[in-house]
């Protein structure tokens, strides 16, 4: 059984450590509501995603799963004031996500012209013991 994953950028920058496919991890997951997930990554892929990666909620104080990562995918979207917004607080623009597989996760991604970084999608399957 594999799961999909989202690990938000700051997560890792804040106190993760960086991972590659074939690592095991170590976290703590929380269930989520793919509708946080839709104007980032789309409604459809949205629904494919089972836990986000949680270091600082009190919710995420539960024992931790061991997981083998299999396959890591970067996440850039464009971000503005939706059109109709009295705030200058900026969302995802739908429609803009950028996915961009690669061999490790660190927090950080190189720059990408006219979009931002987001966090990750990681593919992964839960074992009980270190690979």
């Amino acid at each position: 059984m594999t799961l999909t994953i989202w690990v938000d950028d700051w997560q890792l920058q804040c106190c993760g450590e960086a991972f590659a496919p074939g690592d095991v991890v170590s976290w703590n997951l929380l269930e989520v509501d793919p509708e946080d997930y839709a104007s980032v990554v789309g409604n459809e892929r949205a629904t494919g995603i089972d836990f986000r990666e949680e270091h600082h909620s009190q919710e995420a104080e539960h024992t931790p799963t061991l997981l083998e990562v299999l396959t890591i995918t970067e996440v850039h979207c464009r971000y503005a004031a939706p059109p109709d917004s009295t705030t200058n607080v900026q969302g995802p623009v739908p429609g803009t996500t950028e996915l961009v597989p690669v061999n490790e996760a660190n927090g950080w991604a190189e720059s990408r012209p006219d979009i931002s970084f987001a966090g990750y999608l990681v593919t992964a399957r839960p074992t009980k013991t270190e690979v």
